[in-house]
């Protein structure tokens, strides 16, 4: 009975060493209360012990902590992200589409306006989402497209040539159709400088036999050039009156990149 009346008096004792509202000041003053006196009492002893104990596992704890937070933001960005795709910013991009209505497609091969440029102008281009055209942020003004933001733009055009024999036209047109001709795009820029810019022309000699009843043929051309906000681009033709709008022939766009 001594031997359990000891043993219960020791716990206590410890118990008692690890009580008491002290106990948090010691913890944060552990380095600067060590002492001979101290040393000696083993109570003492135990609290400081407890307090290394404590202070080395409370930056673990805090790591821990810190790993597991950007774990589970890190899951919930992502299921955020499967949620709502990120979409690009400030995407710019057109494309337009030949006009079945040829005629009205190009301004007059005589064009009062000084900033016409060489050949004539598609004015009227398909832009209203009818098969693959469509406008992104890009206005397109009078066959021009008006660049709203400056920057690194791929521009693209191609123009389908289609010369087919009609018994109906006059046989000074059509000799005049079979001669040597030069079919040349171009894409122009306008700015504030009074003339329009070219950036590209691409070109074909051809000449159609006598004999062949059609005549066929494509010019694609791109590139990337840097534009300025209120540039605005356009494409012209020469010899208009063979210039087929069809859409999947005929096209004209350009993006940021």
């Amino acid at each position: 009975s001594l031997l359990l009346q000891l043993q219960d008096t020791y716990s206590k004792s410890n118990i008692a060493c690890l009580t008491g509202e002290e106990i948090g000041d010691f913890i944060q003053n552990l380095d600067l209360i060590e002492s001979q006196d101290r040393v000696a009492d083993p109570c003492w002893q135990v609290k400081w012990h407890l307090g290394k104990l404590i202070k080395k596992m409370m930056p673990r704890s805090y790591e821990e902590n810190i790993s597991s937070v950007n774990a589970e933001r890190t899951l919930t960005l992502s299921h955020t992200d499967r949620q709502q795709p990120l979409r690009p910013i400030n995407r710019i991009a057109a494309h337009l589409t030949g006009n079945s209505n040829r005629k009205s497609s190009l301004s007059p091969r005589i064009d009062s306006l000084a900033r016409k440029g060489s050949g004539q102008k598609i004015s009227n281009w398909e832009s209203s989402r009818k098969g693959h055209s469509f406008l992104y942020n890009v206005e397109l003004r009078n066959g021009e497209l008006v660049i709203p933001q400056t920057g690194f733009y791929y521009i693209y055009s191609q123009i389908y040539f289609r010369f087919r024999e009609n018994e109906n036209e006059d046989s000074d047109f059509l000799a005049q159709i079979r001669s040597p001709k030069q079919l040349v795009q171009y894409v122009y820029k306008l700015t504030n400088y009074p003339e329009p810019i070219m950036l590209m022309k691409s070109a074909r000699t051809s000449c159609w036999s006598k004999k062949a009843e059609y005549g066929l043929y494509s010019i694609y051309q791109g590139g990337v050039f840097q534009l300025k906000k209120e540039d605005r681009i356009f494409v012209s033709v020469s010899n208009g009156d063979i210039v087929d709008m069809d859409k999947e022939a005929s096209f004209f766009g350009a993006f940021l990149i």
